[in-house]
């Protein structure tokens, strides 16, 4: 029997739904999110939300951001997150638009998702050519230096970005890395500007590549939609001819993931 201190709110949301309620919020916000900004939305006692919280955090679901204050998703979150948007009928569906592009543009196509550390690879459609890079499904590459990560990190708001930039060095993976954190700032600015992001060899030597986002119901950035070639085949330049069917089919995605939200 709930004690007067007990909040009327709390009384009226079941236990076994407190803890799902709290991620599905972190998860809406988009952004970590400091306890007492939970209290407010959810309306459960501090102690209680604390006592959640620290569970959340003990099995992985939720982390401490930098700032040791905020929570942003776990690993396990995100990892559910993923394994949610690679439902079958979901990924069947979203392979068929992958396909219909790859097969259109002649060159490999990947769908890409933000980690914690980098952009994860969650589909791909190879090229029929002999000669092509191989980046398998699973394979988690750099922020800084792809196209797929600069399209996500041009995202950001900007005290995420800055936390992001000063957490570790730009580490060098080619000659053309960027690596000075103003000029990948002004590289962002671009990309926010453009729409799409680009990798002219910088994350390997003989690839470019260019990436579009991919939003959610929310119009935030859910995932990318890019190609990539050797550069003995495909110049940059080359490649952004690809760049209307590519936003296309990555206009295509974004409302086949609002269908799903809505139940249609």
């Amino acid at each position: 029997m709930p004690t007067e201190t007990t909040s009327s709110k709390e009384t009226q949301i079941p236990t076994n739904l407190r803890l799902l309620l709290i991620l599905e919020e972190v998860a809406r916000r988009g952004v970590a999110v400091k306890p007492a900004q939970l209290v407010e939305t959810l309306g459960l006692p501090k102690p209680t939300l604390h006592r959640l919280l620290q569970t959340a955090e003990e099995e992985g679901f939720l982390q401490r951001d930098i700032d040791g204050r905020s929570f942003g998703p776990g690993p396990r979150l995100r990892a559910l997150a993923v394994n949610t948007i690679s439902s079958e009928h979901l990924r069947t569906a979203r392979l068929a638009i992958l396909k219909a592009v790859a097969e259109d543009i002649g060159e490999t196509c990947n769908l890409a998702t933000p980690d914690r550390e980098g952009m994860t690879y969650l589909d791909r459609v190879e090229t029929k050519w002999p000669l092509r890079i191989q980046l398998p499904i699973g394979t988690q590459v750099p922020f800084h230096c792809t196209a797929s990560g600069k399209m996500y990190l041009s995202t950001l708001r900007p005290a995420t970005l800055n936390s992001v930039l000063s957490a570790r060095a730009l580490e060098p993976q080619t000659e053309k890395t960027i690596t000075a954190p103003d000029a990948l700032r002004e590289e962002l600015q671009k990309t926010r500007d453009r729409g799409y992001a680009t990798d002219d060899e910088e994350f390997m030597t003989g690839m470019a590549a260019i990436a579009v986002p991919i939003l959610d119901p929310q119009s935030r950035l859910m995932a990318t939609l890019s190609v990539h070639a050797p550069v003995q085949r495909r110049s940059l330049a080359q490649i952004l001819e690809f760049l209307e069917p590519l936003q296309r089919a990555a206009q295509r995605l974004t409302d086949l993931n609002e269908n799903q939200t809505d139940g249609s």
